[in-house]
């Protein structure tokens, strides 16, 4: 990973996280848990498969680099892949072990999100291995080289606050209303 790389990846993986969490931050049980429909997803849904996303393209990474050098080449750019996993008019339902069981309570989400980010982080800050000679194919867009799964992790994340996001913009989505502040009580 060139200087340059090195920079861009940190860089998008903290302003995606500070997207996330910006969003989600002070949202409280009744808005995590809210679903618009039956086959949508929550908030908390949506950040718990953030979390396990993230966690499964990190270690695919580790292990891609334990592997020989990748035979083929990247089906799209950087920027490519970027704009593809954050572009929501595509959508595709993920393989079962990647939805949203409840591994964690509400109060955990922001904490395990941080945590699986940092694990991200502290990876592109610190490994010098050669991440565009390795990589595997994603199920639906090609190969990806292993720098372009780091860049995806953030893109993904990206795309699934917006889904949050657009949950939270529901006309039923639950608003802070406290009878004491309204009574005087």
């Amino acid at each position: 990973m060139t200087p340059a790389e090195r920079e861009r990846a940190a860089a998008y993986l903290a302003e995606t996280r500070k997207n996330l969490v910006c969003s989600t931050r002070n949202l409280w049980r009744a808005q995590l848990q809210f679903k618009p429909a039956p086959e949508r997803w929550s908030v908390a849904e949506c950040l718990e498969h953030i979390i396990v996303v993230e966690g499964l393209i990190l270690s695919n990474v580790e292990k891609a680099l334990q592997q020989a050098p990748a035979s083929s080449k990247p089906a799209m750019s950087d920027d490519e892949i970027l704009c593809t996993i954050v572009n929501r008019t595509f959508r595709v339902k993920g393989p079962e072990r990647l939805m949203p069981t409840g591994r964690w309570s509400h109060d955990q989400l922001l904490s395990e999100f941080d945590a699986a980010r940092k694990r991200t982080c502290d990876f592109v800050a610190s490994t010098n291995a050669p991440l565009r000679e390795h990589g595997y194919p994603h199920p639906l867009f090609g190969q990806f080289d292993c720098y372009q799964w780091l860049l995806a992790i953030g893109g993904h994340g990206e795309r699934h606050r917006a889904q949050a996001e657009e949950v939270m913009a529901e006309a039923d989505f639950p608003h802070l209303s406290l009878p004491h502040l309204t009574t005087g009580m």
